[in-house]
């Protein structure tokens, strides 16, 4: 059997030990400043990742490295309070593992969510933009290596990577609530030190909107294991060279903590509107 399948099996076993009654079939992934989205589930049960056998734990300030299980409106929803991230050092199968477990979990609506730098001009600080697309630029993918089909198949599909249904579904609520919701292509790169001012005029050649460290590896592993996946960036700041100063890991945290009870309304609506 596969090392990875029977360390993610392990985890799963184990959170499953700790809540017998796990039925969740919707996940929340929170990025960078975002955590505090957690404090809005009811009947909360929660569990230090570190708990959690072969569950890698984040060296980045504002991922606590949480794992919630709660309702909202009396649905089941589980969601990880921070990510680790391929710059830390990572492998790329440990940056995928939470998602890998949730699936194993019987997880079949993974939403992914991160701060990321506006490349578009209308994507300013404090708004949000529904991932329509990504442009892998990290360099990896955590699909390479042997295949386990218990996972899924070798060369997955990836032409409708975030689930159209739940980008409409997304793009509704926002409009109800009086949300500015965007929809754009999100680009990914390593890190941990942010673009130069010439990587994101390539970047938006290429047909980004916005630019991230994270969330990539994650959905190509949740779209292996046949999860839809739901992409949403808060934009925290303008990509290099396109803002008034130099960036900085605070300012990320500030803006996306500023539009945290937006955020928070618009991942409730779309969690009561969606079937899984």
């Amino acid at each position: 059997m596969n090392q990875i399948r029977i360390k993610t099996d392990e985890a799963a076993r184990f959170i499953r030990s700790r809540w017998p009654d796990c039925d969740a079939r919707i996940a929340v992934v929170l990025g960078s400043g975002l955590g505090g989205f957690a404090e809005s589930l009811e009947n909360v049960r929660s569990l230090d990742a570190a708990e959690v056998p072969g569950w890698p734990s984040s060296t980045v300030e504002g991922h606590t490295g949480r794992i919630h299980l709660g309702r909202i409106e009396g649905r089941p929803v589980i969601v990880l309070q921070g990510r680790v991230h391929y710059y830390e050092g990572f492998p790329v199968d440990q940056v995928v593992f939470p998602v890998r477990v949730l699936g194993r979990l019987g997880v079949t609506v993974l939403i992914l969510t991160n701060a990321a730098g506006g490349i578009r001009p209308d994507l300013r600080p404090g708004g949000f933009m529904v991932i329509t697309d990504h442009i892998n630029c990290m360099g990896v993918n955590p699909l390479i290596g042997p295949n386990d089909p218990e996972f899924g198949p070798r060369f997955p599909d990836l032409s409708a990577a975030y689930d159209p249904g739940l980008i409409e579904t997304a793009s509704a609520c926002a409009a109800e609530l009086g949300i500015r919701l965007a929809r754009g292509v999100l680009a990914a790169t390593s890190g941990p030190s942010y673009e130069t001012a010439a990587e994101v005029r390539m970047l938006r050649t290429c047909g980004a909107d916005a630019v991230c460290m994270s969330t990539v590896p994650e959905t190509i592993a949740a779209n292996h294991m046949g999860m839809a996946v739901l992409g949403i960036s808060c934009i925290s700041n303008p990509a290099a060279g396109l803002g008034g100063g130099p960036l900085s890991h605070d300012e990320v945290r500030r803006n996306a903590d500023a539009g945290r009870e937006r955020f928070s309304k618009l991942i409730r609506a779309v969690i009561r509107r969606t079937d899984a």
